[in-house]
């Protein structure tokens, strides 16, 4: 048997990362693809174009393809800005489902802020809007989502999570319960 994906998808800061980690509690073994972290080993010195994030992305979807192929269930947490590697994943994984991670751009902004500076650089809209304003470089920052590029919605998400009007165990436990439904029906 298959097993399934979950994608969850939205602006950097919308609370991906805390609402797959609540989410990945609910279940005895699930396997846990983090773009932050696979592109660490993809692309050391990461430039963040869109040919190295085609590249990474179409990586990522292999990688969650031969999961769910050997029946492991895979939880995805990759902003995925565009449209065409998300249905990629869709074209490809019969048991996959897209979580859009709802949020507002400003609140976005605060909370990664706050973010530690380990995989992705902190404070990176603040930087990319100084940027905007100076035309200087900034060392480690390249192209940055909902600023200098657009984000594209998902068409039709199987699931939307408004993360500034609901907690990560509140988003995580809807997730949870569609899942539940949608793949473990008796």
């Amino acid at each position: 048997m298959k097993g399934w994906a979950v994608w969850l998808t939205g602006l950097p800061g919308s609370g991906k990362t805390t609402i797959a980690k609540e989410l990945m509690k609910k279940f005895e073994k699930v396997e846990y693809l983090r773009m932050d972290e696979i592109r660490k080993i993809l692309t050391p010195k990461r430039e963040y174009t869109e040919k190295e994030r085609d590249y990474a992305y179409r990586a990522l979807v292999s990688i969650a393809k031969s999961l769910t192929d050997n029946g492991t269930n895979v939880i995805i947490d990759a902003t995925a800005h565009r449209r065409v590697w998300r249905d990629l994943a869709r074209d490809l994984m019969p048991n996959f489902v897209e979580v859009y991670v709802k949020c507002p751009l400003e609140i976005c902004m605060t909370r990664e802020s706050k973010r530690e500076d380990n995989l992705v650089l902190r404070d990176l809209y603040k930087k990319a809007l100084e940027r905007m304003k100076s035309s200087k470089r900034i060392v480690g920052l390249g192209e940055v989502i909902g600023v200098d590029v657009e984000y594209e919605e998902p068409d039709k998400p199987e699931l939307t999570i408004e993360s500034d009007k609901l907690g990560s165990k509140e988003s995580s436990e809807k997730i949870f319960q569609f899942l539940k439904l949608k793949f473990y029906k008796q």
